[in-house]
């Protein structure tokens, strides 16, 4: 499943079940069979950033995790036949660190490595990076489930 082509929006969609305003994803610039490095451009006119917080505004941490999770989500709905009959319930997070705020004008590169799938619940080492800096960190849990 090797595909070295940067996915865009429309790609994105094509798989995922989300949309505005929870669509967290913008692009996909790898994605192997255990490896996916997902794209978040933050901007100011997140609505989110309405209320957190006002003339200060940082991306919320959970959304963050989310982003990252919707990145490790495309890689496993591509590992399946038809992924429009498939989606993906965030079973728990470990080990979560925010290292730094994240802020309107930052991009968001997530890598997240496939450590474990077995019988539709996979583990994944999730890290996010605002250019070479890490701002987070973390274990996701996930499990595949028919529509």
């Amino acid at each position: 499943m090797e595909e070295r082509t940067t996915l865009d929006i429309n790609d994105i969609m094509d798989v995922m079940p989300h949309r505005y305003p929870f669509l967290l994803v913008d692009r996909i610039e790898e994605l192997e069979e255990d490896r996916v490095v997902g794209i978040k451009n933050v901007t100011i006119n997140e609505p989110f950033f309405i209320g957190h917080f006002p003339g200060h505004p940082i991306m919320p941490g959970v959304l963050i995790i989310e982003s990252m999770a919707q990145a490790g989500g495309f890689m496993l709905l591509k590992k399946v036949d038809d992924p429009k009959s498939k989606l993906i319930y965030f079973l728990g997070v470990d080990k979560v660190k925010f290292r730094k705020a994240v802020l309107p004008g930052d991009t968001l590169r997530h890598v997240l490595t496939l450590d474990s799938f077995k019988r539709g619940i996979c583990i994944m080492t999730a890290k996010s990076y605002v250019g070479e800096k890490l701002v987070c960190e973390g274990i996701l849990k996930a499990m595949l489930v028919d529509k």
